[in-house]
């Protein structure tokens, strides 16, 4: 039997104040104030009889109890989002036709989750999924060839479309493990190391370019890469250095021990991703399919990383619409 006390709410804020260890950080991960974040902490610890945290140090840190309490809580909470998701597509059965777009930054896991459930709540139901670009995904759906899309978006808005947001991307730098050097001298060209950015198409490219534009930074590259997976591959080898995203970052994870994770030095530049959809559609099929989503996109690629890299809580997280 559970301890009275222990509360599904109270884990979640424990789950976000473990990733960041800042109690202001876990109130803007979970939405509650911080007096409110450690109180839900307090009745946990006083639930549990143990402490669960080392409220003494800044950051705070897990004690060894409380690293244990995450290992086993992660894997419960992980299982009741999937469940709570899965829950909200159920009405999806009736439909006869759906095709679907997403970015290829979601290929590794996501994606192939996303058309599981979908597939497992439309019996009987012609199901098509493609992986394009961000800007070809919302041409794609502006020309009624696609019913929805998952994409990348700068903000502007996008005729006949609806748009629900599922989540903030900041950008971020990315270097070779073995970097010593400071994140300004990469942005001000005093390095060495070469800068590798996106193919020249690419939504994310001109969202980079105009961030370096409007912060009067020119930097030469020597390589333009057409895909995350390759550009993070390009880093780890050493050839160079590369402004992306942490869903860029998450998508070459076995790259990760030979790649080392930066801030951006200007703060709060980020990008979008949104589920569109027509704006002629009726139900509630593309609300369902971004809850479904922003309860994976948090499962299963933020706070993973908000794990392994806590600095970035409070700017990597979902998004509600």
């Amino acid at each position: 039997m559970i301890k009275k006390g222990v509360t599904l709410r109270g884990i979640e804020v424990f789950e976000a104040l473990a990733s960041c260890g800042s109690v202001a950080q876990a109130a803007d991960i979970t939405g509650l104030s911080q007096p409110a974040v450690s109180q839900q902490i307090s009745n946990l610890e006083t639930a549990i009889g143990v402490a669960l945290l080392d409220h003494g140090r800044r950051p705070m840190r897990l004690t060894a109890a409380g690293e244990s309490f995450l290992r086993r809580t992660a894997s419960a909470l992980t299982q009741l989002r999937l469940a709570q998701s899965e829950l909200t597509v159920m009405d999806l059965a009736n439909l006869t036709d759906l095709s679907l777009g997403v970015i290829d930054d979601f290929d590794n896991d996501l994606t192939p989750r996303l058309a599981t459930m979908l597939a497992d709540s439309m019996a009987g139901c012609r199901f098509r999924m493609v992986t394009d670009s961000s800007k070809a995904l919302i041409q794609a759906v502006q020309d009624k060839t696609l019913h929805i899309v998952i994409a990348a978006t700068s903000g502007d808005a996008k005729d006949g479309l609806i748009e629900l947001p599922l989540a903030r991307d900041p950008f971020i730098m990315v270097t070779p493990s073995g970097y010593r050097g400071k994140p300004g001298d990469l942005l001000a060209g005093t390095s060495d190391l070469p800068f590798l950015r996106y193919e020249s198409h690419q939504l994310i490219a001109d969202q980079i370019a105009n961030h370096l534009t409007r912060s009067n930074i020119t930097i030469e590259s020597q390589f333009e890469i057409g895909s995350h997976l390759a550009l993070m591959s390009m880093v780890a080898r050493g050839i160079g250095w590369a402004i992306t995203t942490p869903f860029g970052f998450a998508r070459a994870e076995r790259f990760h021990t030979t790649l080392q994770a930066h801030p951006l030095p200007s703060p709060g530049v980020s990008r979008q991703i949104s589920l569109f959809a027509g704006a002629d559609w009726t139900g509630p099929v593309p609300q369902n399919i971004a809850t479904a989503m922003r309860q994976m996109l948090h499962s299963h690629m933020i706070a993973p990383l908000h794990t392994q890299l806590p600095w970035l809580a409070g700017s990597f997280h979902t998004l509600e619409g």
